[in-house]
C-alpha cells in the first residue's frame, strides 16, 4: 500500500498524514519553549542582562517566563528525574534559535562579555546568525529579524 505521504507500506496500514488529517485535533505548533537549568535565578539575570528579556507578569513557582513573542521562553527547575549534570551538555540535539534586531550587535556585547561563542557570525537564509553557549551549556542561535 502506497500512503498518502507517498511512502509504502507492506503491512495494508495506513499510519502516514491521512490518519491525522481525519480527527478534529491537530497541533497547531510550539506554544511554549522552557529551558530546564540548575540555577533559576542565575539563568533568568543572564537572560536579563546579556540579552535584554524582560519577566513576564507572572511565572509558575520554580519558573521565570519572559514575556517573548509569539512563543512565551523560560528557565525553570529541573523536572523530577532530569540529572543536568549527568549530560554532557543540555539540549543536546535541540536547535533553539532566538529572534533579534540585530544579532551582530547582540554576539559583539555577548563576546565583550566573555559569553563563548560556539559559531561566528554567518549569513544565513534567516538573515545574520551566530550561536553561543548560556551558563547551563545551552547551545542558542540568535540570528536578524
Amino acid at each position: 500500500m502506497t500512503h498518502s505521504t507517498g511512502i509504502s507500506d507492506t503491512t495494508g496500514t495506513d499510519t502516514g498524514a491521512t490518519a491525522v488529517a481525519a480527527t478534529s485535533a491537530a497541533v497547531a505548533g510550539p506554544d511554549f519553549i522552557a529551558l530546564q537549568v540548575r540555577d533559576v535565578a542565575a539563568a533568568a539575570a543572564f537572560y536579563e542582562e546579556h540579552l535584554g528579556l524582560r519577566r513576564a507578569p507572572a511565572s509558575p513557582p520554580g519558573a521565570v517566563v519572559f514575556a517573548t513573542e509569539p512563543v512565551p521562553f523560560a528557565v525553570r527547575e529541573p523536572l523530577p528525574g532530569v540529572d543536568l549534570d549527568g549530560v554532557e551538555r543540555p539540549g543536546l540535539g535541540v536547535a533553539l534559535w532566538l529572534r533579534a534586531t540585530d544579532a551582530q550587535q547582540v554576539h559583539d556585547r555577548l563576546a565583550a562579555a566573555g559569553v563563548p561563542v560556539l559559531a561566528p557570525p554567518r549569513d544565513t537564509p534567516f538573515g545574520r546568525a551566530f550561536t553561543f553557549a548560556d551558563p547551563e551549556g545551552y547551545a542558542i542561535t540568535v540570528h536578524d529579524a
